[in-house]
């Protein structure tokens, strides 16, 4: 847990022995109680807040000067802004828990070699003002602040939101339930993606064994003892990715009319599987639970001594599923698609899950979308990717 990791950090440790106010939430380094001087030349009280850079569960070195403030903008005794401090100024939500106005650059000849040093620097630039004007105030207040424990999806801290400042919006996700079913190519690329996100739960339903040709198309590099040992997809992806997502369930199971109501109570659904036949029953249900769901698709024939095909990404939303019905998908199987034949085409299973993961991003706000494309295919010989069944 990254508040563990930085509460207990020589740093944090350092700046409460001295007496400064300080609060670790998520990846963030937060002190309070730092006095300054607003335009009004009136001595009040804000906060730095710093995001927190974090190595082999290790606090390592400031990964940037830059520091947020949480106040209006820090004055000079005559009222007018340190502008040795101006960086940016706008409103931001780093996370649901902080949001900040403004940040600040004050670099050093050699940077920060620790955040005790960082937090001092600024905390020295912003309060000399004014304790021109109070000699008394101080942000070493000696008060303690009980850091908030977050529980997380994670099992180690997500540093790369935290360092883009994206928290807030990855955290769009926080709660859902999702399925894959379908645990092959572009099912399993898809676990790797969303296993590095927020979602609550993660449910993986699929009754093949990992074998031999599964390796060609599937993320990561299993070894042969691996590949020898009879386990199930669900059971070898689980050992991989709950290494990194504390929620990922395991259903070693093929969909049918006997178990289709264990989709029941999910959010969000990925349907990955190339056996169109059980799509109907699978769709029916989805829609009967009021569940958005993405089916991923790859058309793949040989023409002379290369392969073309097309990539399908089909969306339906409670918005809009009419086209499901309509063409967009197939509900008989091709003998003529070589995809069946476990052709290794592990690029295309990626791009596939890429394609299914964006528009799930886009759906849930964060990633951008104007076209708002409930249908689009991707076709890979002349490089076009075109986008239907847009909603109004």
């Amino acid at each position: 847990m990254s508040f563990q990791v930085i509460n207990h950090s020589p740093d944090v440790k350092k700046l409460r022995d001295n007496g400064y106010e300080v609060e670790v939430i998520g990846n963030y380094l937060l002190m309070h109680s730092v006095p300054y001087l607003n335009a009004k030349k009136e001595v009040v009280l804000g906060t730095l807040v710093s995001n927190v850079s974090i190595a082999n569960n290790q606090v390592t070195k400031p990964n940037t000067h830059v520091i947020h403030f949480i106040g209006e903008f820090p004055c000079n005794i005559d009222g007018t802004i340190i502008s040795q401090l101006q960086h940016s100024s706008r409103t931001t939500n780093l996370t649901d828990k902080i949001v900040v106005n403004h940040s600040f650059s004050n670099k050093p000849a050699n940077g920060y070699q620790n955040y005790f040093d960082k937090m001092v620097r600024y905390v020295n630039i912003i309060s000399v003002p004014a304790m021109h004007v109070d000699p008394s105030v101080t942000a070493q207040t000696f008060k303690v602040i009980e850091s908030l424990k977050e529980e997380s999806v994670l099992n180690y801290s997500d540093t790369n939101s935290s360092k883009a400042e994206i928290d807030v919006i990855n955290q769009k996700l926080s709660g859902l339930k999702i399925g894959i079913i379908g645990l092959g190519g572009t099912g399993s690329y898809i676990l790797d993606f969303i296993a590095k996100s927020f979602v609550e739960e993660i449910h993986l339903f699929d009754g093949d064994r990992f074998l031999q040709h599964n390796a060609f198309r599937a993320p990561g590099a299993p070894s042969i003892e691996q590949l020898n040992e009879p386990v199930l997809k669900v059971d070898y992806l689980f050992s991989i990715y709950s290494k990194m997502h504390k929620n990922i369930f395991t259903h070693g199971l093929f969909i049918n009319e006997s178990n289709v109501g264990m989709l029941k109570g999910l959010d969000f659904v990925f349907v990955c599987i190339d056996k169109s036949e059980i799509k109907e029953l699978i769709f029916k249900k989805l829609e009967q639970e009021g569940i958005n769901f993405i089916d991923t698709g790859i058309g793949v024939e040989r023409v002379d001594d290369s392969l073309v095909g097309i990539i399908r990404t089909t969306t339906s939303t409670l918005d809009k599923r009419e086209h499901v019905w309509n063409g967009c998908i197939t509900f008989a199987d091709d003998d003529n698609d070589l995809y069946a034949s476990n052709i290794q085409i592990a690029p295309l299973n990626s791009l596939n899950a890429t394609f299914a993961v964006i528009k799930f991003l886009k759906f849930y706000g964060i990633l951008n979308d104007l076209e708002k494309e409930h249908h689009s295919t991707y076709s890979i010989n002349v490089n076009q990717l075109v986008s239907n069944e847009i909603s109004a």
